[in-house]
């Protein structure tokens, strides 16, 4: 029998597929691939496949075998030793395992230290810290070294610490005093923070509240512009269409400040939707005045917005108002105090009871005709424009104290028809102007 040559040798030893090897080496192969960066792509396409990278990079961390540290399987096995010890009370076996466990145990717990170390106390601190308290021992050190201690420690020997006791109280009474104090100026201070805050808020709330105001009133102009016009930019005004301009202005007028008002009114005024035009007497159409503009017709003319009573008891303090068609409105009660009314146009606005304190009156329009023969306007008398005759603004009870540039012509149509109380707030006086109403 031939003897086999390989009976000697060891067997062969059998290894596992490369598959099973190892398959975290198998998972940091495919960390790798993932972070292999591709060329040619767009910024915008880089930053999507850089979001994919990082879910699948996380994806495949969460999925690597998890290895026990060396440190804690010796920890366990110490605490087990220890365990025992303390057990069968074997003072050789406790020792030992005592020590090998609390060095373990400050091994494991040392990072998770410092982490809450560096956590609470930053670089600076930590510098600061460590520099003093050298800087500190450093010090008593070398005071030491030379003997300086000595005469210091004769010196404590010497104090009379009885007074030191006495001077420790005072300095502690003096101490809350001033902690005292100083608690008041920090409540003074916040005080202070607190009310700066508050208006800054107030502020910012009036700067708020002023852009949503103008934003309304351009989306009203807007709105009133493409209602009143036809394509080619011409005054369509049907009925209905001149109803809901009217309903649009009386809300905006009603929900805006004085200033808003004031805008809107100008707005109107400039673009003759305030005025009176001449119309079609068929289609009811506003007629050409051949020179660019409507013609106005205060007689028979239609407005395209009637103002009405919208700003009866209205607030119109210190608001400009230069040039403003304001005849046949409704300002009962209206305060006017400081408005500009240069070249305004008041012709039989009602004006009873408003307040016109230092408002100017500088060649705005109070009555048509001469001062002599117009009158206020009447329920039942039509106006007669040639001689004033139910022309003039109502201006009974109306306050005119410290009215500005108050023309003759102005003063003796308000003293002759403003009655007692109005009379007595002229600037000039009244003295040889009839009062019209008697009282």
């Amino acid at each position: 029998m031939t003897p086999d040559p390989h009976a000697d040798q060891p067997p062969a030893q059998e290894f596992p597929p490369a598959a099973d090897l190892s398959e975290e080496d198998d998972a940091l192969d495919n960390l790798n691939g993932l972070a292999q960066p591709v060329e040619g792509l767009s910024p915008s396409a880089t930053a999507i496949l850089a979001a994919s990278r990082n879910a699948q990079l996380a994806i495949a961390a969460s999925r690597l075998p998890r290895r026990v540290p060396p440190g804690s399987l010796f920890g366990l096995v110490a605490i087990a030793i220890l365990i025992l010890g303390l057990a069968l009370d074997l003072d050789w076996l406790t020792w030992p395992a005592t020590l090998v466990s609390l060095l373990i145990s400050l091994r494991l717990l040392w990072p998770l230290f410092r982490d809450i170390l560096e956590e609470l106390v930053k670089p600076q601190q930590r510098t600061f810290l460590v520099g003093s308290l050298g800087l500190t021992l450093g010090f008593v050190g070398l005071c030491r070294l030379l003997g300086w201690d000595r005469p210091i420690v004769a010196w404590f020997k010497t104090i009379n610490w009885d007074i030191v006791a006495v001077l420790s109280d005072f300095i502690g009474a003096f101490g809350q005093i001033l902690i005292a104090i100083l608690a008041v100026y920090v409540a003074w201070r916040q005080y202070v923070i607190s009310k700066d805050l508050t208006t800054q808020q107030n502020l910012l709330t009036i700067q708020q509240n002023l852009i949503t105001q103008q934003q309304t009133i351009d989306t009203y102009f807007q709105g009133v512009s493409d209602l009143v016009l036809d394509e080619e930019g011409l005054l369509e005004d049907w009925p209905q269409e001149r109803a809901i301009a009217e309903g649009r202005t009386a809300a905006i007028l009603s929900s805006i400040d004085a200033n808003g008002k004031a805008k809107v009114i100008r707005f109107l005024s400039q673009s003759k939707l305030l005025t009176p035009l001449k119309r079609d007497q068929r289609l009811g159409r506003a007629i050409l005045d051949g020179v660019g503009g409507y013609a106005e017709d205060r007689e028979q003319g239609v407005r395209v917005i009637d103002l009405g009573v919208m700003l009866a008891k209205a607030d119109l303090s210190r608001t400009d108002l230069r040039w403003t068609d304001l005849s046949d409105a409704n300002l009962v009660s209206a305060d006017l105090s400081e408005a500009d009314l240069v070249k305004a146009n008041l012709a039989r606005t009602i004006l009873y009871g408003a307040k016109l304190r230092g408002a100017d009156l500088r060649g705005a329009r109070l009555f048509y005709g001469e001062p002599q023969t117009a009158t206020p306007r009447s329920r039942t008398e039509p106006p007669n424009y040639a001689t004033g005759e139910c022309t003039g603004a109502v201006v009974e009870d109306a306050d005119f104290s410290r009215v500005e540039r108050l023309s003759e012509g102005q003063r003796y149509y308000i003293c002759a028809w403003g009655g007692a109380r109005t009379r007595a707030t002229v600037v000039g006086g009244c003295e040889g102007i009839p009062n019209e109403l008697g009282h």
